[in-house]
């Protein structure tokens, strides 16, 4: 994707949607994670991020990504505002 794709905000063709599966299908097999592995993980992280903090729970995404030769593991986990008392 090119810089200038993203100011203009147009869907992503089916050529990128192919390569960025390929891309997190081989991130996979490097890691050697298996996607029920990948979903042990993220319930684990999950049970402990919440003993600690409110989370959405449903909106919790675990995925791989990889950059110059290293993969990291990625958690995005939306945290739950504290309602104002009226």
């Amino acid at each position: 994707m090119k810089l200038w794709d993203i100011f203009r905000r147009r869907a992503p063709s089916n050529q990128e949607i192919a390569a960025q599966r390929l891309r997190l299908v081989l991130t996979h097999d490097r890691a050697n994670i298996t996607p029920g592995m990948l979903e042990m993980l993220k319930d684990e992280i999950i049970a402990v991020i919440s003993k600690h903090l409110e989370i959405d729970a449903h909106k919790v995404q675990v995925n791989f990504t990889e950059d110059h030769r290293e993969t990291r593991l990625v958690a995005d986990i939306p945290l739950q505002t504290p309602r104002k008392k009226s």
